[in-house]
């Protein structure tokens, strides 16, 4: 039931007096967790808790990823969990903080330092979690490019050398291919 389809309840609504109307909204905006977090950040957070913030998310990105390549016999598939969960706390960190730029700056530089370079033999049951990873990181990709190309000029032209590395490291592990079928460039200039 959507509320645009309804007008009378609209109506309704907008004529509960006030002191329930608050009591109501406390009481939804406690059903949504993210909601609650995003309301936080918005009314009592500034420009220094989003920078506190990014900080702290770059700050356990570097921590999960250096655990991970510290294990003695990493795998795709470890990397591909990996990559899902951190990807994941971006996306929590984008809904609280409605952020793009740090958005894109975290995701930059996630996907900067996973590791790819997974060489399972094809006889081997992780085999496709090579494959799984690189297509995911793939198609992560893409949806960071889509996303760098909405930024302002002047932060395209920030993250642009960082973003030209990341294409490089499609190429790298043989992803170039891929990356030019799906719309990716070779090159930002």
């Amino acid at each position: 039931m959507l509320l645009k389809d309804h007008k009378d309840l609209k109506a309704a609504i907008t004529a509960i007096p006030p002191k329930e109307k608050d009591k109501l909204l406390l009481r939804l905006i406690a059903k949504d967790k993210v909601l609650t977090e995003h309301l936080h950040f918005k009314l009592l957070e500034d420009e220094s808790d989003l920078e506190q913030r990014r900080e702290a998310l770059t700050t356990e990105l570097d921590e999960a990823v250096s655990a991970l390549v510290k294990m003695r016999k990493s795998t795709s598939k470890d990397a591909l969990s990996i990559l899902r969960k951190l990807n994941g706390r971006v996306n929590h960190h984008y809904k609280v903080t409605k952020d793009p730029n740090t958005e894109v700056e975290l995701r930059l530089h996630l996907l900067m330092i996973i590791p790819l370079g997974y060489n399972e033999s094809v006889f081997s049951p992780l085999a496709k979690f090579n494959e799984r990873l690189k297509t995911y990181f793939l198609r992560t990709t893409l949806a960071l490019y889509k996303k760098y190309i909405k930024l302002h000029e002047d932060l395209q032209y920030d993250l642009k050398d960082e973003f030209n590395i990341l294409l490089q490291k499609l190429g790298q592990h043989q992803l170039s291919n891929g990356a030019r079928e799906v719309g990716l460039p070779g090159e930002i200039e």
